[in-house]
């Protein structure tokens, strides 16, 4: 990339940024705040359309303010704004790692919903399965449901089905960490704890 395409991102209304609420450096950081990935100084600086020497000078100053420089006896904040990968984003500070995880982790535990067990339930005991036959053992559309639990971390992707294409899932490490048990070997019966599909394989062959 030439020169002049880097100190002249397009756009053209870099003096527009300047006279927002915090100028400039407000207008980073709010382009900062949503990244999902590392982003480099010139799409930073097409983002907020100043030259690239300005925002690379913008983003070093920011990682030292988060840093509690700039100020004898200031203190860091919770987050920091690091540099890897070739790209610029913010993190949560690593002293605050146990912080957070416990943070998130709680919101993982919070008990699934009545239906979200049935349908793990039935990945559990077929897998792995595709997304169509636990619709169909369950007598309802599951997509909703199958997104939760892989956000949870309980069941993953195990490829395609070689006949239809679709999506397999099975259930993941985390989910026999969750139920205390080493392998799919020592799954409980499944009468006793999900009423109503004591009747799972009988259920299973007549779907096809």
């Amino acid at each position: 990339m030439s020169e002049d395409v880097q100190q002249a991102p397009a756009g053209g209304e870099g003096a527009g940024v300047e006279s927002l609420p915090g100028g400039a450096r407000a207008a980073l950081e709010a382009v900062l705040m949503v990244l999902d990935q590392p982003a480099t100084d010139i799409e930073l600086a097409t983002a907020v359309d100043l030259p690239v020497a300005q925002v690379s000078a913008l983003l070093h100053e920011l990682q030292e303010d988060y840093d509690g420089g700039g100020s004898p006896g200031r203190a860091p904040r919770g987050f920091e704004l690091r540099k890897l990968a070739g790209g610029w984003r913010i993190f949560s500070r690593s002293d605050f790692a146990d912080i957070v995880s416990g943070f998130v982790l709680e919101g993982q535990t919070a008990r699934l919903t009545q239906a979200a067990l049935e349908t793990l339930a039935v990945i559990a005991y077929r897998q792995p399965v595709a997304r169509s036959r636990v619709s169909a053992i369950r007598g309802v559309n599951v997509d909703s449901v199958v997104r939760t639990l892989v956000q949870r971390g309980l069941i993953e992707d195990s490829g395609t089905d070689p006949e239809t294409g679709a999506v397999l899932y099975r259930t993941t490490s985390y989910f026999l960490e969750r139920l205390g048990i080493g392998s799919l070997s020592e799954l409980p019966e499944l009468a006793p704890h999900l009423p109503g599909l004591e009747h799972l394989a009988d259920i299973d062959e007549s779907v096809y």
